[in-house]
């Protein structure tokens, strides 16, 4: 019994290590593609889409508060590419690692739910998980670089912005799209109509960004006839990688200064960026979250309307013997 157990221990502490090393590894490849699209505010480079944040967030929610570590290696990974490591680079993980704890904290109080299946759930994602725990990192992060003389008087709140706005995009963007493919499987038996719808929502999407992040008229409403629909029709699995979709197209255009982007300063494309990238991915998220919350309140609503008929079939007749019975008394 002694020696099982301490096989059973010793699986579940390499089951760890690997994960720990899977979230290192996810959270360094994150941050090399984050980085392919920066800006400079205020002296500072930064994203505004923050990958890694995201991957930390779906990494705690999946296996657990234990693989934390691996926060803490792949933002060391990434800063460490960047120059020799510093105390100050250990203080900026260390806020990019208490970012991402915090905000599974936060959700596990709230009763979270990874399927994001209510809409509760997708509300605390949004401001608790992306909107508030991040301060965290922004915060650690503008602090560390002002005390080395990186960020110029004035501009620390700028830097904090962008720093903050980073991170929030990297959750709302990115966890969704990782809880969402944690349950994907290979549709069987699909009706043909579907696979047809599937196929035009994902060239309607392509079409409709590439036009509205191209053109030099201000077109990028056009993206959220898509993103609704990919909510309505595919639920988290439609909405989330129509909204990395909008990113990924996005982001780039506006670090190029072109299409609607073109010709305006750094902060107001970065406002404009930020905010469509945040209603894009919220208008998703929760349209999404209501969708499925009420298709499984109409599913258990069916269910005990099954159950029930069920019980009055089996009682009627006991009731007609019965009364059967009483006539013959």
């Amino acid at each position: 019994m002694a020696a099982v157990l301490r096989e059973t221990e010793a699986g579940r502490r390499g089951a760890t290590a690997l994960a720990v090393l899977g979230l290192a590894l996810g959270y360094w490849v994150g941050g090399k593609l984050g980085l392919l699209a920066q800006v400079v505010v205020g002296g500072v480079h930064v994203t505004p889409l923050w990958p890694p944040t995201g991957v930390a967030v779906a990494g705690l929610l999946l296996f657990g508060l234990r693989v934390w570590p691996g926060i803490a290696i792949g933002a060391l990974a990434v800063i460490a590419g960047f120059g020799p490591l510093t105390p100050g680079s250990f203080a900026i993980a260390a806020g990019s690692t208490a970012a991402p704890v915090a905000a599974v904290l936060l959700l596990g109080r709230m009763g979270f739910r990874v399927e994001l299946d209510r809409l509760r759930d997708g509300v605390a994602l949004v401001f608790l998980g992306a909107f508030l725990s991040t301060v965290v990192s922004a915060s650690a992060a503008c602090l560390v670089l002002s005390a080395e003389g990186a960020v110029p008087t004035g501009q620390f709140w700028p830097v904090w912005s962008a720093w903050w706005t980073g991170d929030a995009m990297g959750v709302l963007v990115v966890t969704p799209l990782l809880l969402a493919a944690r349950s994907a499987r290979l549709p069987r038996e699909v009706p043909p109509h579907r696979w047809a719808e599937a196929a035009a929502l994902v060239a309607s999407t392509v079409l409709l960004v590439v036009v509205a992040t191209r053109s030099t008229l201000s077109l990028l409403f056009l993206v959220f006839p898509v993103v609704m629909w990919a909510a309505l029709r595919f639920r988290l699995a439609g909405a989330a990688p129509c909204a990395l979709t909008v990113s990924l197209f996005a982001v780039p255009a506006a670090v190029g200064h072109t299409g609607p982007f073109a010709g305006h300063g750094l902060l107001a494309t970065m406002v404009v960026l930020q905010a469509f990238n945040a209603v894009a991915a919220l208008t998703g998220l929760l349209l999404a979250a209501v969708t499925t919350e009420r298709e499984n309140t109409l599913q258990t609503i069916e269910q005990a309307c099954a159950a029930l008929a069920e019980v009055v079939e089996r009682l009627a007749p006991v009731e007609g013997r019965e009364r059967g019975t009483d006539r013959d008394g």
